[in-house]
């Protein structure tokens, strides 16, 4: 009876962390519908072709406006160096891709506290820089020619299909293709893409979100934090933020519930900052960048890339700190949450409208259809890696031109 009890509190909490974060999400995901829609990509890899301040400035820009999936933002990263990007300016976009979309920060904003919003926000580019000088006076040349041709390989990845046709043209200008039928049609293709996407490492983190909050008392979690050394803390916390990460399994909006969980539990700021930064070194996803680039390569981008997540979570609690931006109140709109009937609940019923309203569109239009071309194009049935990439290619195309036509 304790077991299913245990496990019944569990499941209640993951529910009530869900009913929290709802209205977030679909807000989030229409967000990025409209930037998917009326921002055209397809230019990316000829306006990226250096690590400069101006390719990547825009390759952050490019990343803000993409997907906020850590899988779909690694495929178009790989993408854009096969079509001539520069190296560096890829991981820029990749770095943007996840840390800099709205979707994050609305959930951020409104489970946690707006601090940590804004540190995404503030702590994305930081990351970035370091990152860039990281592989400006650490990547060798050789690396990186052999991690290019590896990524000419076209080796499968995931969300291979979903990086085509983001990449793919679009006609007319943004506004024509924000307030036309086939823009809108567009927009609830892009919008249930989201979800489906999004959907198992949001249920992932939920559920681990709702083990935790459910059997780990605060107290083990202050001690593990180190919440009786606060000097000590904020350090160990930006440290120990990733490998958490790491261990969830969960990667960008899905890390947002565990990433109250832990605020609650004594986490330093900038471990909060540090945690949602890890999603780009998750195992799964170092398994993909493997494949992309070799072990070497991979080896290498785990490295940096935890020091640039580590260092720019310590700028950012610094930066916070010193501007008394640092909340003192550990309270969560996630772990401390109850169902009732407030501005939660009628914001649930109204984007819970606009997901029925989206969703049936989507059904209506063909969305299932081009579902099932971005699938094949990601899992063809032969061929060697040249191959994959061949056809991947064309159905990609054809998907990416059945969705504008959309």
């Amino acid at each position: 009876m304790q077991i299913l009890s245990a496990t019944g509190h569990a499941l209640w909490m993951s529910f009530t962390m869900l009913w929290q974060i709802f209205w977030g999400l679909s807000l989030g995901f229409l967000f990025s519908a409209v930037i998917e829609v009326t921002v055209s990509k397809s230019e990316m890899s000829r306006l990226l072709p250096d690590d400069s301040p101006r390719s990547l400035t825009l390759a952050s820009l490019f990343g803000a406006a993409s997907s906020s999936c850590s899988y779909a933002a690694v495929a178009m990263a790989r993408s854009m160096i096969r079509k001539g990007a520069d190296f560096t300016a890829a991981m820029a976009f990749q770095f943007a891709a996840t840390n800099l979309v709205l979707e994050l920060g609305v959930l951020m904003w409104v489970l946690i506290a707006w601090q940590f919003a804004a540190a995404e926000f503030i702590g994305g580019p930081i990351m970035i820089v370091v990152l860039a000088l990281l592989f400006r006076f650490f990547l060798r040349p050789s690396l990186k020619r052999c991690a290019i041709d590896q990524a000419n390989k076209g080796v499968a990845g995931s969300m291979e299909g979903h990086a085509a046709m983001s990449m793919g043209k679009q006609e007319g200008t943004w506004r024509k293709r924000l307030t036309s039928r086939d823009g809108w049609k567009a927009m609830s293709h892009s919008y249930v893409m989201n979800w489906t996407m999004l959907w198992r490492d949001i249920g992932v983190g939920l559920l681990v979100a709702g083990a935790v909050a459910a059997w780990v008392p605060d107290s083990f979690w202050q001690t593990f934090f180190l919440a009786s050394h606060p000097t000590i803390a904020m350090v160990w916390g930006a440290f120990v933020g990733p490998l958490i990460a790491i261990a969830s399994f969960t990667c960008s909006v899905g890390n947002v519930p565990l990433a109250a969980v832990l605020w609650k539990g004594g986490i330093s700021f900038g471990g909060v900052a540090s945690f949602i930064f890890g999603d780009l070194v998750i195992l799964p996803i170092i398994n993909i960048y493997r494949k992309y680039y070799g072990g070497k390569m991979t080896g290498f981008m785990a490295a940096t890339f935890y020091i640039a997540m580590v260092v720019a979570a310590l700028i950012v609690e610094g930066l916070f700190q010193l501007l008394g931006w640092v909340p003192h109140e550990r309270h969560t709109a996630v772990v401390d949450a109850a169902i009732t009937f407030n501005y939660t609940t009628v914001l649930n019923i109204i984007f819970g409208i606009v997901f029925i309203a989206l969703t049936i569109v989507f059904f209506r239009t063909g969305g299932v259809e081009m579902m099932h071309m971005m699938k094949r194009a990601e899992h063809p049935a032969t061929g060697n890696g040249h191959e994959h990439h061949a056809h991947g290619s064309e159905a990609s195309r054809d998907e990416s031109r059945s969705h504008q036509s959309h």
